[in-house]
């Protein structure tokens, strides 16, 4: 059995058609659409080998009842949703496992059961803490079949994992894993689900969007990082990890210790820390990392870039005192503000509360919540309360975006923390050679940058700026006798540290055209034999073409790199 679990402001369906021959039969008030609000929505999978398994509702419903509580659910959705799983029980078994788990759970929760064997449209809104969505999988562990696989035809398993294509029938033409393909970004495979094996052309974004990263950072008085990628059980202990996000984390054994691969960069920045013995003159100390992170997630809620079993977080975690801790929220929203205005994102601000399953004394949550309402009076920013959806560890300022498409995403966050270093045991010395705490400040920028490259091309539909562009200019031949004139113009371009490349194909020029529009290359140029006479260049930009001497192109051009502009 498979599931996801989502923690909803509200959900609404609605039955549509028949997705089995006899699907369960309704009364009225279940074919109309049905709308629940505050509740814990259980996405549910029942696979065949749960047809074997005697505790499988028991189990289904121990696992409701844990999530429910964490969340302080007393709404219940049970969902059908067989898209987790390719490997399904029978309808008739399914059936009756969601009916038994309904008549049980509704003696402690308000159950809604949504319809049995129809295709239906549903819409959620989901809230923002660390608990609103869990994945889970459900399984007998003693009649699971533990194998050495010792013969195997590696030609077989050849033809198998090639068979990962992307299916485009139900995404749109803006979609970015369509705008990945065409301009041959990056690919996924069921080899390594969740994970993005990257080309050269979207690894040039990526590098791009960490080189502009570093160089903020550098101004900004950060050291950067690195830390391990499997660390020992004992440090998610200490951090409060291991309890609230075991479920989704990769755990391993190695020497007879439980090793488990970092789902969060903080542990790590918080042995970086006490690895050093720190005075108030060290303070604050700003670390950042592009870290690695891996979290579990079922198949079937994988969606491109947008949500990934590994990802790259650009973290950092910031130490200080008191009496830096209001500048230093101030520079991180400034930092964000410069980042957000480079890509022409509008955003608003919400700050998050404390949640109900949270470490740390009310007194310590008081106390931060008001610093950080104080920061957003003070900066006269617009804000919301978003109520219980912190971090475990301290409230959180979010920062929403809104893309081109008119939809919001949640990516920078500042997250105030006097939680680790108590549980860390963190010190300075102050000026008065006493031993102090410091205050941890967490924070984002991209979120994922993985997620942010998804978000920026859909914002863009591949349009991208020209300094984040994988291939700036394109060369093309008007007949053969223009080849060694496009050559020397392309290195030309290479020696300014322009991306450049030629197409001296023998297609048509139309279709050279038109191919380089497909990979939204920003710039196009075509010399024939009248621009070689002239020494001007046909410049094409966004299907309109201009004439333009060499010289000035390149200064053009090396100008909107450096300025990075939008335009």
């Amino acid at each position: 059995m498979k599931l996801l679990s989502v923690h909803c402001d509200y959900i609404k369906f609605k039955a549509l058609k028949k997705a089995l021959k006899n699907p369960e039969e309704l009364p009225d008030e279940r074919k109309k659409e049905i709308e629940v609000k505050e509740c814990l929505v259980i996405f549910t999978a029942i696979e065949k080998k749960d047809e074997e398994y005697n505790e499988l509702i028991n189990k289904y419903i121990e696992n409701i009842e844990s999530i429910a509580k964490q969340v302080h659910a007393k709404n219940l959705v049970l969902y059908p949703y067989a898209h987790l799983s390719s490997n399904l029980a029978s309808p008739d078994f399914a059936l009756s496992v969601l009916k038994e788990a309904e008549k049980k759970l509704s003696k402690k929760f308000k159950v809604t059961r949504a319809p049995f064997g129809y295709y239906k449209e549903f819409e959620l809104k989901c809230k923002g803490h660390p608990l609103s969505e869990l994945s889970r999988e459900i399984t007998d562990k003693k009649t699971e079949e533990k194998s050495v696989e010792e013969k195997y035809d590696y030609k077989q398993l050849l033809r198998e994992i090639s068979k990962s294509k992307l299916d485009t029938s139900k995404l749109k033409g803006n979609d970015h894993r369509i705008l990945g393909q065409r301009m041959n970004l990056f690919s996924f495979s069921d080899v390594a689900p969740g994970m993005v094996f990257w080309h050269n052309n979207g690894l040039i974004i990526f590098n791009e969007l960490i080189s502009y990263w570093r160089e903020e950072h550098v101004k900004s008085g950060y050291q950067e990082i690195k830390t391990p990628q499997i660390l020992d059980k004992k440090l998610w202990q200490i951090s409060g990890h291991w309890e609230k996000y075991k479920e989704n984390i990769f755990i391993s054994e190695y020497e007879k210790r439980t090793v488990a691969v970092k789902p969060m960069n903080c542990p790590g920045s918080m042995i970086v820390y006490k690895n050093t013995s720190h005075s108030y003159r060290d303070l604050p100390t700003r670390f950042a990392e592009l870290g690695i992170v891996h979290r579990q997630e079922l198949s079937g809620v994988l969606a491109g870039l947008f949500r990934l079993i590994q990802f790259t977080q650009d973290d950092a975690h910031i130490f200080c005192t008191d009496n830096q801790l209001e500048e230093e929220i101030i520079k991180i929203i400034e930092l964000i503000d410069k980042f957000y205005q480079l890509f022409n994102f509008p955003y608003h601000v919400e700050l998050s509360t404390r949640p109900a399953k949270k470490i740390g004394d009310e007194k310590i949550w008081d106390k931060a919540e008001s610093i950080l309402e104080k920061v957003l009076k003070k900066r006269k920013m617009k804000f919301k309360i978003n109520k219980e959806d912190g971090a475990f560890y301290g409230p959180k300022i979010d920062f929403h975006i809104k893309d081109s498409l008119n939809r919001t995403w949640q990516l920078a966050t500042i997250q105030l923390d006097f939680a680790m270093p108590e549980r860390f045991d963190l010190t300075y010395i102050t000026d008065t050679n006493e031993e102090k705490r410091p205050i941890i400040l967490h924070r984002v920028i991209y979120g994922s940058i993985e997620r942010f490259i998804g978000i920026l091309l859909e914002h863009t539909n591949g349009h991208l700026p020209l300094w984040l562009a994988p291939i700036q200019v394109r060369i093309i031949n008007f007949t053969d006798r223009n080849n060694k004139a496009c050559e020397n113009f392309l290195s030309e371009l290479i020696k300014k540290d322009i991306r450049v490349d030629v197409d001296l194909t023998s297609e048509p020029l139309q279709g050279k055209i038109k191919q380089a529009e497909i990979e939204k290359i920003p710039y196009i140029i075509v010399i024939g034999d009248k621009e070689e006479k002239s020494g001007d260049l046909a410049v094409r930009k966004k299907e309109k073409v201009s004439s333009i001497k060499k010289d000035k192109f390149i200064k053009k051009i090396l100008r909107e790199i450096a300025e990075k502009s939008l335009d």
